[in-house]
């Protein structure tokens, strides 16, 4: 199957408590030029979107920064990623959905087009992004609406990999430059931020980085 991508909308999951970070807001934070959250709203953006749903609390001081988006909150507030899905695709309307975590520095709009292309042609329910060593990034993935409201409709547990893995995804594991940033990389811990900066070559004492 060929020819453009379905459209899309994107459902960004904001809403942790940032808890290895020390409780900051995660979400927030700078690597480079912009926030992990700007990162992400912005690759979403650039693989053509129709609209962008963020989960999670209003961030008023990052509006500029973000643009029009339309803001959602889970109920309850910091129930988890299952929640959170449920709330964001209440908001969808387009065929198909990007369901994207808040921190991903790294990720680009090309991998969202390829794993849009990906369930596409094979006639799918979706597709997720892994990282090398073949583990599924459940929070990089690009979904049919239809087929992810009703899983999620049914599903009665709390974990991604309980509510995606059933559906049998495309596994899609672009090709990067091994010493550079790798579109999956998450940032959950200082470490991890740390490293993120060494590679936008930001330097350490810059702004958001993690209180003591």
């Amino acid at each position: 199957m060929s020819g453009p991508v379905e459209t899309f909308d994107a459902v960004v999951l904001a809403g942790g408590r940032g808890s290895r970070l020390g409780g900051v807001d995660k979400p927030a934070l700078r690597v480079g030029e912009r926030s992990l959250l700007g990162s992400v709203v912005g690759a979403a953006a650039g693989a053509g979107a129709r609209l962008v749903v963020v989960v999670g609390p209003e961030r008023r001081e990052l509006a500029a920064e973000l643009g029009e988006l339309r803001v959602v909150r889970e109920e309850p507030p910091g129930g988890g990623p299952v929640p959170a899905v449920r709330t964001g695709l209440a908001e969808v309307g387009a065929p198909w959905v990007a369901v994207l975590a808040a921190d991903l520095p790294f990720l680009r709009s090309g991998q969202l087009v390829s794993l849009l292309a990906a369930a596409r042609e094979a006639d799918a329910a979706g597709a997720v992004l892994a990282d090398d060593t073949g583990h599924l990034q459940w929070l990089v993935g690009c979904w049919r609406t239809v087929v992810l409201r009703e899983a999620a409709g049914n599903y009665q547990g709390g974990s991604l990999h309980g509510l995606l893995w059933p559906l049998r995804p495309v596994v899609l594991a672009p090709a990067h430059d091994r010493g550079g940033p790798p579109p999956w990389l998450d940032c959950d811990t200082a470490d991890d931020v740390r490293l993120a900066r060494t590679w936008s070559n930001v330097p350490a004492g810059s702004e958001g980085r993690k209180p003591r």
